[in-house]
């Protein structure tokens, strides 16, 4: 790459030697995209600062600042060596090093600890890596139990790298995952939410999922999710609450790789295991999907994820049990759509073929098609779907003497009820006069 070869050039006209390390390395190896480039050198902070015009101190207290270089941005850190993580997070201390080699052994994997000389294009490889790499093996640099202690979220990423690259985790790193998964504790919300929403939209998430169950670090992360373990369904389901999500989350990924959709996939029937009443032939669960909406929204609540995020992923599980037949009439689809609303029906369709692919290995889109079918005509026709499409609002209201408030709204939802049975009431004149005669059912004179 023309550009890093220039921006290599500056340290090596300086004295100084540049190297390439960790995830972009490895994805070179294993021809995946290459998302961004980390880079290592020699030269302290300092030292960098004074070779480019526009530099960040991103994390000059470790060594790392951020060199703006031909409109790209590089992240240079400096060799360095750690002293303890007497927080389970950082080092208490950084001392910076010559020696390439003592800083690579500081990192998680050996699959991340490469390095590329960025002057000859050479693979420097000081942890046998390249071995792991060729067999698969996802293997913790040196002592596991040592590189869990430093940061507890290297747990959480190992299932991580496992999920996205389809690797399996050496015996020893995963015994100390399942000995030292307590120290996730010590890791924040947001960590964990950003490792595991990568694990959710990688190509193989059931593998990941299935080390934090073996681990039992799923019981920390997700324990609503965890407590389907062994709750029996019977009936089409061939597998317990758990394991069916598991399946839906992957079945997912042939469809789509909205983190959305992955998540609702993932969480649909964690109400389940909270509603279940046991019977002989199959078990019921009642509710699940309004109280598995709200366990949702808790879920993505601890998590610190978006607003938005939680809103549809919650809107998904609940939705996710509507029960399409041919002989729905228009107005029980408008309403459909109020419900769910349009921006999400895609998503929901996708949750559902999931659903269907993980109980029978494939899916029947008839019905599914139908319903698309029938939206998309209630669509083109523009009827009115929520109250923004009512040919009234609130201050047309208003003028006819209904006071600002709780009236409007109650209103405005009595004409987008009464339009969702008849699209043709929607006209300004016609509503106004059903708001004056609602204002009467309410008791109000004027």
């Amino acid at each position: 790459m023309p550009t890093i070869q220039r921006f290599s050039q500056k340290f090596t006209q300086a004295g100084f030697s540049l190297y390439i390390v960790g995830g972009s390395v490895r994805d070179h190896l294993l021809s995946r995209p290459i998302e961004d480039y980390d880079f290592t050198t020699d030269a302290l902070p300092s030292d960098v600062m004074n070779l480019f015009s526009y530099v960040l101190p991103t994390g000059i207290e470790h060594g790392t600042v951020t060199v703006r270089f031909e409109n790209q941005s590089f992240e240079v850190t400096t060799f360095r060596t750690e002293a303890d993580y007497l927080d389970g997070r950082h080092p208490s201390s950084v001392s910076f090093t010559a020696n390439l080699e003592e800083d690579l052994k500081r990192r998680d994997f050996t699959i991340n600890a490469f390095a590329v000389d960025c002057t000859v294009g050479r693979i420097i490889d000081f942890n046998n890596g390249m071995e792991d790499l060729k067999n698969r093996c996802i293997r913790a640099i040196g002592d596991p139990r040592q590189r869990f202690s430093e940061d507890g979220l290297r747990i959480l990423r190992a299932c991580r790298f496992a999920s996205k690259l389809d690797f399996f985790i050496e015996e020893n790193t995963l015994k100390a995952m399942s000995e030292l998964r307590h120290m996730l504790h010590k890791v924040s919300y947001e960590r964990i939410r950003d490792e595991l929403f990568k694990l959710v939209q990688s190509d193989h998430p059931i593998r990941g999922l299935m080390y934090m169950h073996k681990t039992g670090i799923l019981e920390i992360v997700l324990p609503e999710l965890a407590a389907g373990n062994g709750v029996k369904q019977g009936g089409n389901h061939h597998q317990d609450v758990l394991m069916h999500c598991f399946e839906v989350c992957q079945s997912s990924v042939k469809l789509t790789n909205r983190l959305e959709v992955r998540l609702a996939s993932l969480l649909h029937d964690v109400g389940k295991s909270f509603v279940v009443e046991e019977h002989e032939v199959r078990n019921t669960f009642y509710n699940h999907d309004l109280v598995g909406a709200e366990l949702t929204r808790q879920i993505l609540k601890r998590l610190k994820a978006s607003n938005e995020q939680i809103q549809t992923v919650s809107n998904l599980v609940r939705n996710h049990m509507f029960n399409y037949q041919s002989n729905w009439s228009d107005s029980a689809v408008r309403r459909f759509i109020n419900r769910v609303g349009i921006e999400h029906l895609g998503m929901l369709f996708c949750l559902r073929l999931s659903d269907q692919m993980a109980i029978w290995g494939k899916a029947d889109t008839r019905l599914l098609e139908e319903l698309e079918s029938r939206i998309q005509k209630i669509i083109d026709d523009r009827d009115a779907l929520s109250v923004k499409d009512l040919a009234v609002n609130g201050n047309d209201l208003m003028q006819i003497g209904i006071p600002k408030g709780k009236r409007i709204g109650d209103t405005l939802h009595f004409l987008l009820e009464t339009v969702l049975d008849d699209p043709k009431q929607n006209t300004k004149e016609q509503l106004l006069v059903l708001a004056k005669n609602y204002q009467s059912v309410l008791g109000f004179t004027n």
